[in-house]
C-alpha cells in the first residue's frame, strides 16, 4: 500500500524533498541541497529530521552533524555549536559556530585538548575560568566521542 511505501510517515506527499543549507562563517557545506536526513546534537538531546519534520528551532550543543545525502552517502560534521532552523517546507538551516569535517580532527590533538582542558578546570579559581574550563571539556569530549 501507498501507507507502507512511505515507512509510516503521516504525510500526503509520497516524496518531499528535505532542503539543507548548512554553514559556519567561514565555509558553507550545503547551499540548498537536497538530502535525505540531518541528525544534529540538540540542547536536549540528539534528534534527527526527515522532510515534512514539525517545524522547529533549537541550539545546538557540541557534538556531530550526520547528513543523509540523497545517495545514502552520510556525511559527519563535528559543531561547537550553533542552531537548527526546520521550516514547515522542509527546508532546514543549520547554523554553526565551528564545524569541520570529523575526518579532519587529529585524535592526539583532540586528546591533548582534552587533558589540558581538563587540567585548567582542576586549577581554575574563579567561577568564570570554571566556566571558560568546563565548556572547553564538553567540547573535547564530544570530538573524541566524535573520532
Amino acid at each position: 500500500s501507498a501507507f507502507a511505501k512511505r515507512c509510516i510517515s503521516t504525510s500526503s506527499v509520497m516524496h518531499a524533498d528535505l532542503s539543507l543549507t548548512f554553514a559556519s562563517p567561514r565555509v558553507v557545506f550545503y547551499n540548498k541541497v537536497n538530502v535525505k536526513q540531518v541528525d544534529v546534537p540538540g540542547i536536549s538531546g540528539c534528534f534527527g529530521i526527515l522532510a515534512e519534520h514539525v517545524p522547529t528551532i533549537a541550539t545546538m550543543r557540541p557534538g556531530v552533524v550526520a547528513v543523509t545525502e540523497e545517495d545514502g552517502a552520510t556525511k559527519k560534521y563535528f559543531v561547537s555549536s550553533g542552531t537548527v532552523t526546520v521550516n514547515a517546507d522542509s527546508s532546514v538551516q543549520v547554523l554553526a559556530e565551528e564545524a569541520v569535517n570529523v575526518s579532519e580532527l587529529d585524535p592526539q590533538s583532540v586528546r591533548d585538548g582534552l587533558s589540558k582542558a581538563q587540567s585548567q578546570l582542576s586549577s581554575a579559581s574563579s567561577d568564570n575560568a570554571k566556566a571558560e574550563a568546563q565548556i572547553a571539556v564538553e567540547a573535547f569530549e564530544a570530538m573524541s566521542a566524535a573520532i
